[in-house]
Formats: C-alpha cells, structure tokens, sequence
C-alpha cells in the first residue's frame, strides 16, 4: 500500500481557528457581566425574624431594576452569538 504524504503535511499546516472572534467575546463576557450584577441586585432584602414582615424585599431595585438588567444581559448573549464582523 502506498501511503500519500501531502495529506500528512495538509493536515499540520492548518491554524486552528477560533468560532468567534474577539468583539464577539468581549460582548459574551459583558453579557455576563451584567446577568451576574442583576441577580446581585435581586438578592437580600429577608427578615431575620420570620414572623416580621420586610418591605424591603419589594422595592424598585428588586422588583424592577435587576430583571430588566438581566435581560439587558441576555440580550447581549444573543448580539454575542449572532455578531458578524463586515470583514
């Protein structure tokens, strides 16, 4: 059997590549960034005593701030993913 040596070199001579390009993870990582900063948000805000009622627990920052950055977050998971440079 003959063996066919440029393949052989064919295969050493290839880069590896990334999927993404690198706008595409500074995106990603903000993405993320901000899904972490607004679950931050959401947290706290419980009683230490049980049969005491906190109000704290719904204010603005919880109930409205930290979803929509979630979101936000979210959104840019999407923009991160589906980005294409005009190169």
């Amino acid at each position: 059997m003959r063996k066919d040596k440029s393949k052989s070199t064919d295969i050493e001579d290839v880069k590896p590549q990334f999927v993404f390009e690198k706008k595409n993870y500074i995106i990603f990582f903000v993405g993320i960034a901000l899904m972490a900063l607004g679950y931050l948000l959401m947290s706290g805000g419980g009683s230490d005593d049980p049969n005491v009622f906190n109000e704290e627990m719904f204010n603005f920052r919880r109930i409205t701030l930290a979803p929509i950055i979630i979101i936000i977050g979210i959104a840019l998971e999407f923009v991160a993913i589906f980005y294409k440079s005009k190169k």
